[in-house]
């Protein structure tokens, strides 16, 4: 199920904008889409989208970055007819908007962020849930209480990930802490490879990450003889001795649902968001180090996680230094999700 949340401005209808016979949408990509990660998660919903939608022609640019650049595409491809743009990329909102405002009969879709406008709607799929299951897994795992986060931009899309999966240790094992080191570029495999053996050479048995391409600090640590978890896309078969499970994104159904309603003429900006129990964010299967037991509380914690009955965000929860940031009896909402500017007691490493 996917839920909305309007944004407090007025919002309009895109009505007319693209028909079933003449729709043309754009993707906008930050990476090549063969990185078997982010980029090719969302390459994998713009293949969903033309499979479902048999009737629409779909044009991808692909290492586009987070600056003026996208706006030039995004341009580009409005004057060759395209009238839905995805701009998938967390940089890209502010372009997106500025780049609406010159054409209104566009819509735009971003993943992620907290702005709207008249014709820029946002869209995500909460992984938070996945991953702290994922964190459950290492927290029974992990033989040294050491686990290791390899980053690439201090953002609170970053923050909630690593928040999430050590709550989800300490829910097992009290004793974790996660070591977080940032790269400062979505894919950087040099240095991905070199936090790995760092954190190898620490005693760090269990490592998850939140780059865009994953298959570099999953074969170091199939090397190193320490464990991983994925995030985006199931690379499993990429490290199968290290392999302990992952989250991975299923754009499509969300991406469809949108276009849908933007040819009805029915659609309004707002935010978009699906997760665990709405089928946007799956976890990936257990790797044959996990055993049976661990596989089912943590399968347990899922099935309570979709019925409603467990929030992952709720209190008391604790910052790194100690303070707390969720009293018992309250839970975290969208907006303090999707702006989180801290750590959890445990993680070691900064958050600037």
């Amino acid at each position: 199920m996917l839920r909305r949340v309007f944004a407090a401005t007025a919002l309009s209808l895109i009505a007319g904008t693209a028909t079933a016979a003449d729709t043309k949408i754009g993707f906008i990509y930050v990476g090549p889409p063969a990185d078997y990660g982010y980029n090719y998660s969302m390459e994998l919903g713009r293949q969903y989208v033309e499979e479902t939608l048999p009737d629409v022609e779909t044009t991808y640019f692909d290492s586009i970055p987070e600056s003026a650049e996208v706006e030039r595409v995004m341009e580009r491809l409005i004057n060759t007819g395209h009238s839905i743009i995805f701009a998938t990329s967390y940089g890209y909102l502010d372009h997106a908007i500025r780049v609406g405002e010159r054409y209104p009969e566009v819509a735009f879709l971003h993943a992620g962020g907290l702005k709207t406008s008249s014709n820029v709607g946002t869209y995500w799929a909460d992984s938070d849930d996945g991953m702290y299951l994922a964190g459950m897994v290492a927290g029974s795992m992990t033989k040294t209480n050491k686990v290791g986060f390899v980053g690439a931009f201090q953002i609170p899309q970053l923050f909630r990930t690593i928040n999430a999966f050590t709550l989800g240790a300490q829910s097992v094992n009290p004793d974790v802490t996660t070591t977080v080191v940032w790269t400062g570029g979505w894919w950087e495999p040099a240095k991905e490879a070199e936090a790995v053996n760092a954190f190898a050479d620490l005693g760090i048995d269990v490592i998850f990450e939140q780059v865009d391409s994953p298959i570099t600090i999953a074969q170091t640590a199939e090397k190193r003889g320490v464990y991983i978890v994925g995030k985006d896309v199931d690379i499993s078969d990429r490290a199968p001795n290290a392999w302990l499970t992952g989250v991975s994104w299923n754009w499509g159904p969300m991406m469809v649902d949108m276009v849908e309603q933007i040819r009805a003429g029915t659609w309004e900006p707002s935010h978009v968001r699906s997760d665990l129990a709405g089928g946007a964010a799956v976890l990936d299967p257990f790797g044959a180090a996990v055993p049976e037991e661990v596989q089912q509380k943590v399968l347990a914690t899922k099935d309570a996680i979709v019925a409603g009955d467990k929030d992952i965000w709720a209190g008391p929860i604790y910052a790194q230094d100690g303070s707390e940031v969720v009293p018992a009896g309250e839970t975290l909402g969208m907006e303090q999700i999707e702006t989180m500017d801290f750590v959890v007691k445990g993680v070691v490493g900064t958050t600037d």
